[in-house]
């Protein structure tokens, strides 16, 4: 994709652009998890509940407030589409875009998912990153983003003119419908846009577009999250695989995903108490008499 410029550059062109850039939210005062109570809470975990997310599709798991879980890759190279909502609240859900202001375009160890508004609070931190090292590669990329959205039915149909119902929205939507019993249609306002888990993306550096690479994830490797609140999740294996080659796909090579919920030793999280929704008034700057 050619960028296409219809302006000739101004004179001092060179000057605005030397501008130094300034961090919208500066995080000094974002309430910090305390990692060493976590660390010790992980020393005593017992293993409650293991859910089989098979290939092309996805599977829904609950986690209580305290507890932990592991999305754990079991065969072969895959990633998957995590959605987080408020057990008992669907309209409470993970905010990828705030997230991605606060901690930046992927997540790892002490970050944590946040949920949108008016709630505002942490939903998850993640514990253990077994994939922590790959940090960021030769091309800009990095693993866990929330960048991108979820491969969708409807971006496919625009692109490619063909149906398919096995993306990442659709398998959400499917797993989410079941649990609830809602009908598809009315699920599919609560699916939203994920934190792509162990999926190797970035933005290319001449048409600064969303690039994916093959994953580095590979069986026994996991991302870790202590549950901050009462969660209903949904993990999509998608059907791009490792990501390689296309999202959208029957062809690539994929495998099921394992998530798995540990309850630690209470004793051990003493000191420790679910976030509050945010404390704003929500007053909005109403005028009196409105």
């Amino acid at each position: 994709m050619k960028l296409i410029r219809q302006n000739r550059a101004p004179a001092d062109a060179d000057a605005r652009k030397a501008i130094k850039p300034v961090i919208c939210y500066p995080v000094d005062t974002l309430p910090k998890p305390d990692m060493r109570l976590y660390a010790t809470a992980r020393e005593t975990l017992e293993l409650i509940d293991t859910v089989i997310v098979e290939p092309r599709d996805a599977s829904v798991f609950r986690v209580p407030a305290g507890h932990f879980f592991r999305i754990i890759s079991v065969e072969g190279a895959q990633v998957g589409d995590l959605d987080l909502w408020a057990a008992g609240n669907l309209d409470e859900r993970f905010y990828s875009g705030k997230t991605r202001a606060l901690h930046g375009t992927h997540l790892s160890t002490g970050d944590r998912m946040w949920s949108g508004f008016p709630y505002l609070r942490p939903m998850a931190t993640i514990t253990w990153d077994t994939l922590d090292w790959y940090g960021f590669d030769a091309d800009g990329g990095s693993v866990h983003d929330v960048i991108g959205t979820r491969c969708d039915p409807y971006t496919h149909h625009l692109l490619s003119g063909q149906d398919y119902h096995h993306c990442c929205h659709s398998n959400l939507t499917r797993a989410l419908a079941a649990e609830t019993g809602l009908t598809l249609q009315q699920t599919e306002t609560h699916v939203h846009d994920v934190l792509n888990v162990f999926m190797c993306t970035g933005f290319t550096q001449d048409t600064h577009q969303y690039f994916m690479k093959a994953s580095p994830v590979r069986p026994g490797d996991y991302l870790e999250f202590f549950a901050e609140i009462d969660l209903l999740g949904a993990l999509s294996a998608c059907p791009g695989g490792d990501c390689s080659a296309e999202h959208s796909s029957d062809t690539a090579a994929c495998y099921p995903l394992k998530v798995e919920v540990y309850k630690p030793d209470q004793k051990a999280l003493e000191g420790w108490c679910s976030p509050d929704s945010s404390g704003y008034s929500g007053g909005h700057g109403e005028r009196p008499g409105c």
